[in-house]
């Protein structure tokens, strides 16, 4: 399945200077992400494409490994970091080389603090940006969006991400529709891991209600992207312009908001969902000014404008005695439909008697949509 699938790829390398990206998007390791792209890589070639490996990581995987023979990989960049000898993708001998296509894996991996981007999602948009076109893969959980979603379902605690505009920018996103069952079996044949690491994946993250969950997350996320390029397709039409641009989403948040990042996981969710644009909209307060609130809130709060701004949002910051008359304003004024905020955990008698931000923002609810949304604490196992 795939986004703009009536197009072959390397018709769409044709259509413009800028680089195309291409995305194999998986739910987990062995679901065949790199041998695909390394296999596609083959076939461009042999139909004249200038084609180079970028950064492939075989994992120790026979296949992959057998696979890359044929295809010119560029020689990787050495660092020492703490004592170490390491190996990164030689960014600045892929610009040189500027190859046709460049197949790049491991796109969630940070680099270390030498190179010139700290993330390897950023390398590729400079190739894209040099008009080098890319085929890259990663797995559905490194989304930025979806971390909250993944540690709540599937119990697992992701630390290495990717924007959610990363992957709307991509030309054309592909999943390897495996089962779960299959996977499984690879598993156990020692495809995957070595033989010794099989039981321990098996009890972690390889279990089945966890693959089951992530591998509907990648179906859903890839038909979204489907959705999406029909979407923009009616952009055109001026009556849907008109339509998109009241349909605008904004997220609520406060200095020491326990639950930012679940707000702005569910606000760049729905933004996405909706092609339009989306804030996430602070209000200062005279009792929040930089002079009264503590160190720990102001580094939250700049934590919430960093994290907005990777998963494509505009932030934006209001001064305002009344937060609820700001925050109705704002949204009056900038065609926003859709408002999320979260749960005041405040006692009832408080929320009713004192008007709380909810239930004063509660009386102009026929002019919006509200979400309210309430985060448990979970714990969940830690994987990159």
């Amino acid at each position: 399945m795939g986004r703009m699938d009536s197009l072959d790829f390397i018709e769409l390398v044709e259509q413009r200077k800028k680089g195309r990206l291409r995305v194999y998007l998986g739910f987990a390791a062995g679901v065949g992400k790199t041998y695909r792209m390394l296999k596609e890589g083959h076939s461009l070639q042999k139909r004249g494409a200038d084609v180079a490996i970028g950064l492939v990581e075989p994992h120790g995987r026979k296949e992959t490994a057998a696979i890359i023979e044929g295809l010119e990989v560029i020689p990787r960049k050495k660092y020492e970091y703490r004592g170490i000898v390491v190996e990164e993708m030689d960014l600045d001998a892929i610009l040189a080389r500027h190859p046709q296509v460049a197949i790049i894996d491991e796109v969630a991996h940070t680099n270390v603090p030498m190179c010139r981007n700290r993330k390897r999602y950023q390398d590729i948009l400079e190739l894209l940006d040099a008009g080098i076109n890319v085929i890259c893969a990663f797995n559905v959980q490194h989304l930025e969006s979806l971390t909250d979603l993944v540690k709540e379902a599937a119990n697992v605690k992701v630390r290495e991400t990717i924007p959610d505009p990363f992957l709307k920018q991509a030309d054309q996103v592909v999943t390897l529709d495996l089962t779960v069952e299959d996977l499984l079996l690879r598993l156990r044949e020692g495809k995957i891991y070595d033989e010794d690491k099989v039981p321990w994946a098996l009890e972690h993250f390889f279990r089945k209600e966890n693959l089951d969950t992530l591998r509907e997350l990648t179906l859903r996320e890839v038909v979204e992207n489907l959705e999406r390029i029909v979407s923009k397709d009616r952009a055109s039409d001026k009556i849907h312009k008109r339509s998109v641009a009241s349909d605008r989403v904004m997220v609520c948040v406060t200095s020491g908001s326990p639950q930012a990042h679940n707000l702005l996981s569910r606000g760049s969710r729905m933004a996405g969902r909706l092609n339009t644009h989306w804030f996430v909209v602070y209000v200062e307060t005279p009792k929040e000014s930089p002079l009264r609130i503590d160190a720990q809130a102001q580094r939250g709060l700049l934590d919430i404008m960093n994290r907005a701004g990777d998963l494509g949002a505009e932030f934006v910051k209001l001064h305002s005695k009344d937060p609820v008359t700001a925050v109705v304003d704002f949204a009056n004024s900038h065609s926003v439909k859709h408002i999320v905020m979260g749960y005041s955990h405040q006692p009832w008698w408080k929320r009713i008697y004192g008007g709380s931000f909810l239930f004063r923002i509660l009386r102009y609810s026929a002019s919006f949509d509200l979400y309210i949304i309430s985060t448990p604490e979970q714990k969940g196992e830690e994987i990159q």
